[in-house]
């Protein structure tokens, strides 16, 4: 019983995750707009999601970025952050629907309306993981 309630509560806890993440991609490419040469960037929620909700999310996290290159036998070896991913989930260019002079690809009114229909899906799943867990006070609260 614990196992399903853990997985029920796993699938909005991830999701909120992936919401937040999709989040901050789109506010950096609002906030790039005006900066030349700069690609729009986004992902694939439902596939994030898919992967996520499998635990193939944690697998993509740990192979990370550029390793560092160890010369002698005391190097540490470390390995930076992936400028391909965010959260563990690859982020994909997106297609210019009119692409700039500058190369910047960012199309303002597709973020700002990508932008609302993101937060507006993080406030739903927030109020369906707020109502599990107050359903799940009430069943356990003593009558």
């Amino acid at each position: 019983m614990i196992d399903r309630l853990t997985e029920s509560l796993n699938f909005y806890s991830q999701a909120l995750n992936l919401r937040a993440e999709r989040q901050k991609v789109l506010a950096s490419n609002i906030a790039n707009s005006d900066t030349p040469g700069y690609k729009a960037r986004d992902f694939d929620f439902a596939a994030a999601l898919h992967d996520a909700v499998d635990g193939q999310q944690m697998q993509a996290q740990s192979q990370g970025g550029l390793a560092l290159a160890t010369t002698e036998p005391g190097h540490i070896a470390g390995q930076g952050p992936s400028t391909s991913t965010v959260g563990g989930v690859d982020l994909a260019y997106r297609n210019p629907t009119q692409p700039s002079l500058d190369g910047n690809t960012v199309d303002m009114n597709a973020e700002r309306v990508q932008f609302m229909d993101n937060s507006l899906h993080y406030r739903a799943d927030l109020q369906i993981l707020g109502g599990q867990i107050k359903g799940l006070k009430s069943a356990m609260a003593p009558s």
